[in-house]
């Protein structure tokens, strides 16, 4: 039997964690609604541009450029900008024969926000800014899907397209991957069928061009500048748009060690722009901004893998030393992963699958200790180099 004291304790946590499963659960029941795809006519034909920014990013900023370059879109409506920072002068040259345009940038502390900002200082105006990562690939009907979205009102002013896995060929980026389409799902997808906002996820990202111009000026993110952007645009009562049957291929973190550097910054950026935004909460509240409270809840959530891994070790441990008062753990871990698998695409349900959850408790480990890494990571630039390795682990 627990204290009276520990059993205070043990309702207080069982509260903060069954709020963070319930919040999953309910919305990954919602992500099953089927979305409907846009195929109408456009009604106008909108200028864009892409604007990829790359640090060093040498090894995949061709196929990427190519990809973007190779739009059914007509050709004077839009262009494709590289934001070259410490890029090799072969890798421009064949930039250029593409061709794309490329501003060239090389800043003492490099950051994406920095770039962007720049470029669009140094280009015309146009009608959308789509941002992409120098890893993305998306197919020819990428533009031509964006437009269509902006058609459908007036309204629409940011749009966030699906994210997904270009790489699997780890264990690490198969849970990465399945990571990301779980944020799909219950973020994006079942946001946006209820009206929230989806998800920004720092590319494939569609916005007005005036408006992205305007609020990037504000935005001095080192890292998490996406999470920037979400808090400032949604306080502000604009609503950010989803397509899920619209892909961009996106490189998954492949090493262990990449995915604690990563995680960290990660997790840096969110706690930091919780405690820069948390203090609109109430009036926003009483002006119904539920958009906003919402991206202010989920920047306060307990991470996935720490929520499923804390929950089993109380779990554990009561099931030890207090029987009765773990069953409601159990409960717990039961919806928690009945939300999960319900949130993750059916063609991941495999022998990889089984064998990259059997790591489940090293990348936990590995994610607990980011927690005591948190100091400063958000103040440096951390890069994540890029490039698939055909090794399988």
């Amino acid at each position: 039997m627990l204290s009276t004291t520990l059993s205070i304790i043990d309702i207080i946590i069982f509260v903060v964690f069954a709020l963070n499963v319930l919040y999953l659960f309910v919305f990954s029941i919602i992500s099953l609604k089927h979305s409907k795809t846009n195929t109408c006519a456009p009604q106008k034909i909108r200028k864009m541009v892409i604007l990829i920014p790359a640090y060093k990013e040498d090894s995949v900023i061709i196929e990427s450029a190519k990809s973007c370059a190779l739009q059914d879109y007509p050709h004077e409506s839009f262009d494709v900008v590289v934001i070259s920072d410490q890029m090799q002068e072969e890798t421009i040259s064949h930039l250029l024969e593409i061709p794309v345009k490329v501003v060239r940038v090389n800043f003492k502390n490099s950051t994406k926000s920095k770039a962007l900002n720049f470029a669009m200082n140094e280009i015309s105006d146009y009608d959308i800014a789509v941002i992409m990562d120098a890893d993305n690939i998306v197919n020819p009907s990428f533009l031509s899907d964006i437009n269509r979205e902006f058609d459908k009102s007036d309204s629409v002013e940011i749009v966030q397209a699906h994210r997904v896995a270009k790489n699997i060929n780890t264990d690490m980026a198969f849970l990465d991957a399945a990571s990301e389409e779980i944020n799909n799902s219950i973020f994006r997808k079942a946001h946006s069928s209820v009206g929230l906002s989806a998800a920004l996820i720092g590319s494939g990202m569609a916005f007005n061009y005036s408006l992205f111009k305007e609020t990037m000026k504000s935005i001095d993110a080192v890292g998490g500048f996406d999470k920037a952007l979400e808090l400032k645009l949604t306080h502000e009562g604009i609503r950010t748009y989803y397509l899920h049957d619209t892909l961009v291929l996106d490189e998954k973190v492949q090493q262990a060690k990449d995915f604690s550097r990563q995680r960290s910054r990660w997790l840096s950026a969110q706690y930091h722009y919780l405690n820069r935004y948390m203090k609109y909460f109430f009036s926003s509240l009483l002006h119904d901004n539920a958009d906003f409270c919402d991206k202010l809840f989920q920047q306060a959530s307990i991470p996935r893998l720490l929520l499923l891994g804390g929950i089993i070790i109380i779990a554990i441990l009561l099931t030890i030393f207090a029987p009765a008062a773990s069953l409601k753990w159990w409960g717990l871990f039961l919806i928690l992963c009945i939300a999960l698998l319900l949130s993750i695409p059916k063609s991941f349900y495999n022998v990889r699958m089984i064998k990259a959850i059997v790591k489940l408790p090293y990348y936990f480990g590995l994610f607990f200790l980011t927690l005591f890494k948190l100091k400063g990571a958000n103040k440096s630039f951390i890069h994540t180099a890029h490039g698939v390795n055909d090794k399988k682990q």
